[in-house]
Protein backbone atom coordinates (compact mmCIF):
# COMPACT_ATOMS: atom_id res chain seq x y z
CA UNK A 1 0.00 0.00 0.00
CA UNK A 2 1.12 3.24 -0.82
CA UNK A 3 -0.26 7.23 0.46
CA UNK A 4 -0.67 7.66 -3.47
CA UNK A 5 -2.39 4.72 -3.70
CA UNK A 6 -4.91 5.04 -1.08
CA UNK A 7 -5.67 8.36 -1.87
CA UNK A 8 -6.31 7.99 -5.16
CA UNK A 9 -8.91 5.61 -4.49
CA UNK A 10 -10.18 7.71 -1.89
CA UNK A 11 -10.54 10.56 -4.25
CA UNK A 12 -11.94 8.14 -6.53
CA UNK A 13 -14.23 6.93 -4.06
CA UNK A 14 -15.44 10.75 -2.61
CA UNK A 15 -15.57 11.99 -6.28
CA UNK A 16 -18.83 9.56 -7.62
CA UNK A 17 -20.06 10.00 -4.37
CA UNK A 18 -20.28 13.79 -5.07
CA UNK A 19 -23.70 14.22 -6.64
CA UNK A 20 -25.38 12.51 -3.15
CA UNK A 21 -23.16 14.73 -1.04
CA UNK A 22 -23.53 18.22 -2.57
CA UNK A 23 -27.34 17.14 -1.59
CA UNK A 24 -26.93 16.59 1.34
CA UNK A 25 -24.91 19.43 2.37
CA UNK A 26 -27.94 21.81 1.06
CA UNK A 27 -29.98 19.60 3.07
CA UNK A 28 -28.10 18.79 6.73
CA UNK A 29 -24.19 19.19 6.85
CA UNK A 30 -23.69 16.97 9.17
CA UNK A 31 -25.30 13.95 7.13
CA UNK A 32 -22.72 15.19 4.39
CA UNK A 33 -19.79 15.04 7.35
CA UNK A 34 -20.80 11.65 8.24
CA UNK A 35 -21.24 10.03 4.25
CA UNK A 36 -18.04 11.57 3.36
CA UNK A 37 -16.49 10.04 7.32
CA UNK A 38 -18.12 6.32 5.97
CA UNK A 39 -16.38 6.85 2.36
CA UNK A 40 -13.02 6.93 4.25
CA UNK A 41 -13.28 4.87 6.39
CA UNK A 42 -15.11 2.14 4.01
CA UNK A 43 -11.58 3.05 1.70
CA UNK A 44 -9.35 2.04 4.89
CA UNK A 45 -10.83 -0.78 5.23
CA UNK A 46 -9.44 -2.20 2.33
CA UNK A 47 -5.72 -1.29 3.42
CA UNK A 48 -6.39 -2.16 7.50
CA UNK A 49 -5.89 1.59 8.69
CA UNK A 50 -8.68 4.27 9.58
CA UNK A 51 -8.85 7.06 7.27
CA UNK A 52 -10.32 10.15 8.07
CA UNK A 53 -11.02 13.18 5.58
CA UNK A 54 -10.57 16.48 8.15
CA UNK A 55 -12.23 19.95 7.24
CA UNK A 56 -10.44 21.78 10.13
CA UNK A 57 -11.71 25.25 9.02
CA UNK A 58 -15.45 26.03 8.63
CA UNK A 59 -16.52 26.63 5.25
CA UNK A 60 -13.82 23.74 3.82
CA UNK A 61 -16.73 20.86 3.63
CA UNK A 62 -18.23 23.15 0.58
CA UNK A 63 -14.56 22.62 -1.23
CA UNK A 64 -15.64 19.71 -3.40
CA UNK A 65 -12.30 20.14 -5.67
CA UNK A 66 -10.08 19.29 -2.91
CA UNK A 67 -11.96 16.38 -1.36
CA UNK A 68 -9.18 13.47 -0.32
CA UNK A 69 -6.24 16.10 -1.46
CA UNK A 70 -5.54 17.48 1.67
CA UNK A 71 -6.25 17.19 5.21
CA UNK A 72 -6.40 13.24 6.08
CA UNK A 73 -5.87 11.42 8.72
CA UNK A 74 -4.36 7.63 8.82
CA UNK A 75 -4.54 5.76 11.64
CA UNK A 76 -2.37 2.66 11.31
CA UNK A 77 -1.82 0.92 14.81
CA UNK A 78 -3.04 2.69 17.83
CA UNK A 79 -1.47 0.79 20.53
CA UNK A 80 2.28 1.59 19.43
CA UNK A 81 3.99 4.42 21.00
CA UNK A 82 7.97 4.52 19.64
CA UNK A 83 8.73 4.19 15.86
CA UNK A 84 9.92 1.20 14.39
CA UNK A 85 13.18 3.28 12.89
CA UNK A 86 15.14 6.12 14.80
CA UNK A 87 13.03 9.36 14.55
CA UNK A 88 16.38 11.32 13.27
CA UNK A 89 16.03 9.40 10.46
CA UNK A 90 12.59 10.53 9.80
CA UNK A 91 13.54 14.07 10.44
CA UNK A 92 16.65 13.43 7.84
CA UNK A 93 13.96 12.43 5.36
CA UNK A 94 11.56 15.26 5.97
CA UNK A 95 14.83 17.69 5.19
CA UNK A 96 15.36 15.93 2.70
CA UNK A 97 12.13 16.60 0.79
CA UNK A 98 11.24 19.90 1.98
CA UNK A 99 14.42 21.61 2.37
CA UNK A 100 14.17 24.31 4.86
CA UNK A 101 11.04 23.19 6.48
CA UNK A 102 11.02 23.37 10.11
CA UNK A 103 11.08 19.79 12.21
CA UNK A 104 10.89 19.81 15.13
CA UNK A 105 10.24 16.46 17.78
CA UNK A 106 6.60 16.22 18.78
CA UNK A 107 4.30 14.92 21.07
CA UNK A 108 7.04 13.74 23.28
CA UNK A 109 5.51 12.50 26.67
CA UNK A 110 4.57 10.07 28.55
CA UNK A 111 7.02 7.07 26.74
CA UNK A 112 5.79 8.49 23.39
CA UNK A 113 6.94 10.21 20.29
CA UNK A 114 6.93 11.92 17.24
CA UNK A 115 7.81 14.24 14.62
CA UNK A 116 6.52 17.64 13.16
CA UNK A 117 7.24 18.43 9.63
CA UNK A 118 5.99 22.63 9.32
CA UNK A 119 6.41 24.21 6.04
CA UNK A 120 4.72 27.04 4.02
CA UNK A 121 0.95 25.58 2.66
CA UNK A 122 0.91 23.12 5.48
CA UNK A 123 2.09 20.85 8.48
CA UNK A 124 2.34 16.69 8.78
CA UNK A 125 2.10 15.57 12.02
CA UNK A 126 4.15 11.80 12.18
CA UNK A 127 3.02 9.63 15.25
CA UNK A 128 4.02 6.26 15.82
CA UNK A 129 0.45 4.81 15.52
CA UNK A 130 -0.80 7.68 12.88
CA UNK A 131 0.01 10.09 10.51
CA UNK A 132 -1.73 13.75 9.73
CA UNK A 133 -1.10 15.76 6.68
CA UNK A 134 -2.50 19.04 7.07
CA UNK A 135 -2.03 20.61 3.66
CA UNK A 136 -2.44 19.90 -0.34
CA UNK A 137 -0.96 16.60 -1.04
CA UNK A 138 1.51 18.11 -4.12
CA UNK A 139 4.61 15.40 -5.30
CA UNK A 140 6.40 16.97 -2.31
CA UNK A 141 3.74 15.58 -0.17
CA UNK A 142 3.10 12.48 -1.55
CA UNK A 143 6.43 11.42 -1.47
CA UNK A 144 7.40 11.65 1.68
CA UNK A 145 3.84 10.03 3.04
CA UNK A 146 4.70 7.20 0.47
CA UNK A 147 7.84 6.72 2.28
CA UNK A 148 6.77 7.04 5.91
CA UNK A 149 4.06 4.17 5.04
CA UNK A 150 6.84 2.30 3.69
CA UNK A 151 9.31 2.64 6.09
CA UNK A 152 7.88 3.69 8.80
CA UNK A 153 4.01 2.16 8.87
CA UNK A 154 5.39 -1.15 6.86
CA UNK A 155 2.37 -0.96 4.74
CA UNK A 156 4.12 -1.59 1.55
CA UNK A 157 4.10 -5.38 2.17
CA UNK A 158 0.78 -5.52 3.86
CA UNK A 159 -1.76 -6.92 1.13
CA UNK A 160 -5.10 -4.64 0.70
CA UNK A 161 -8.03 -7.06 1.69
CA UNK A 162 -11.07 -7.78 -0.53
CA UNK A 163 -14.04 -6.21 -0.18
Amino acid sequence: MSFSAVTKELQGQLKSNLPQIMILLKKNPAMAYTRITEIGIGVGKKYNIQLLVNFPHENKIDEFDYYGKRDLSIIIDRQKKNFPIERQTIKEKAREIFGNAQIDDAYMYEGKEGVRVTFDGGRIDILPHSLHIWCMFDDKVSGYCDWLLSKVYDRDHSSATSS
